[in-house]
């Protein structure tokens, strides 16, 4: 739902009265992960997407059909041998959709406004990215009377709504909530209907909407160009850092949200970092990047890559071995940088960085799909391959 949270966010300023269709659980080779989203409108009005195509007319009517009766609605869509043509999903995957009325009177309204707010930017984060970190945690399996039931988590631990039932299932369901936003991640959470472990099950579905992740190039030079516009193009917050002036500028750069003029090492002790931060190392100077690379080698970031021929490579690791970096924190280093496409030019360059971070994120290998045995997708929960029915 948060993957059109800008939309939405307008909806509800507007006080429409809309069903949002929210994929809670995948299997096999299914198109949209947990968290996509198809909303409808009174109006007939639709936005986003939970099947690229392949059921988007079926979930439609399901989001008409609750805001006409006023039911949360479970459904699985999937492959059908017996006929290919019927509503399902011809890839092969299996799908399940959660449908919830969202009206001016819903006990979730406040929580879903709220959650909306934040993931589109009605405030502003620490890093000054435009969005407030939180989490909304719904429902998705479990007693009719409390499916689709809501709560909005932040990174403090407080949280808004309530999900009924036990007075701790609340307080459970926060902590389960925030463990998964504190990762940047959407996922779902298993817990008793008291709150504890013990029980009758309540599934979660949990979604993060976090600032977006960061990518840092050090080295203005041509090629960090390229992959400004590419790190944009996958969601990333990009800033540009060089201590020559002359080379660090907007003209140079002008699709980059932030650029530094000061020595990589000192703006990277000085700048804020997680998990999910890659760092790409462009200028193959050692006065550059030896202290920015001993630095970069022990945060706990996602990604640290260098560029430079293989000579390079090895004088580098040299002189960083003689700074103190250890074998394990240098196995980490991406270098040289990017995965093997032939690349030449500065736009195949940047592609070939760009698709080794994807696969360090991602878990892929980065060999062809053609031929391999390996699953397309690596990460989403799975669900077991029975089809559930609807529950009201």
């Amino acid at each position: 739902m948060l993957d059109i949270a800008d939309e939405l966010h307008r909806w509800v300023e507007q006080g429409r009265d809309f069903a949002v269709a929210t994929v809670v659980a995948v299997g096999g080779s299914a198109p949209r992960q947990p968290g996509a989203a198809l909303a409808v409108d009174s109006e007939g009005t639709a936005i986003g997407s939970v099947s690229g195509g392949c059921v988007e007319g079926a979930v439609y009517d399901l989001c008409r059909q609750a805001l006409q009766y006023g039911g949360t609605v479970l459904e699985r869509f999937g492959y059908s041998d017996e006929d290919a043509f019927a509503v399902g999903l011809t890839c092969g995957g299996i799908i399940d959709i959660l449908v919830t009325p969202v009206r001016a009177d819903s006990p979730a309204r406040e929580v879903f406004a709220a959650a909306l707010s934040a993931a589109a930017g009605g405030g502003t984060s620490a890093e000054g990215r435009g969005r407030d970190a939180a989490a909304v945690a719904r429902i998705t399996d479990g007693p009719a009377d409390v499916m689709g039931r809501a709560l909005l988590v932040r990174t403090d631990g407080s949280y808004e709504g309530s999900l009924g039932g036990h007075p701790e299932l609340d307080r459970t369901a926060a902590g389960e909530a925030r463990a998964l936003l504190d990762a940047g991640r959407t996922g779902t959470a298993v817990i008793g209907e008291d709150g504890s472990r013990c029980g009758q099950p309540l599934t979660l579905l949990v979604e993060s909407s976090v600032p977006a992740p960061r990518m840092i190039v050090f080295g203005a030079i041509d090629f960090a160009s390229a992959l400004v516009r590419v790190g944009k193009f996958l969601g990333h917050h990009v800033t540009v850092c060089d201590a020559r002036p002359v080379f660090a500028t907007r003209a140079r750069f002008p699709e980059a949200d932030e650029i530094v003029v000061d020595w990589p090492h000192r703006y990277l002790e000085s700048t804020q970092v997680d998990g999910r931060t890659v760092l790409c190392v462009l200028t193959h100077d050692a006065k550059f990047d030896v202290p920015l690379l001993e630095r970069a080698l022990r945060l706990p970031v996602a990604y640290v890559g260098a560029m430079g021929s293989r000579r390079t490579h090895e004088d580098r690791n040299r002189r960083l071995r003689e700074a103190g970096v250890t074998e394990l924190e240098l196995a980490r280093l991406r270098s040289p940088i990017g995965l093997d496409l032939g690349a030449r030019t500065p736009e195949e360059t940047a592609l070939s960085i760009a698709a080794e971070i994807v696969a360090a994120r991602r878990g892929g290998s980065g060999v062809p799909l053609t031929g391999a045995h390996t699953p397309i997708h690596h990460d989403g929960p799975r669900i077991p391959a029975q089809i559930i029915g609807s529950v009201a």
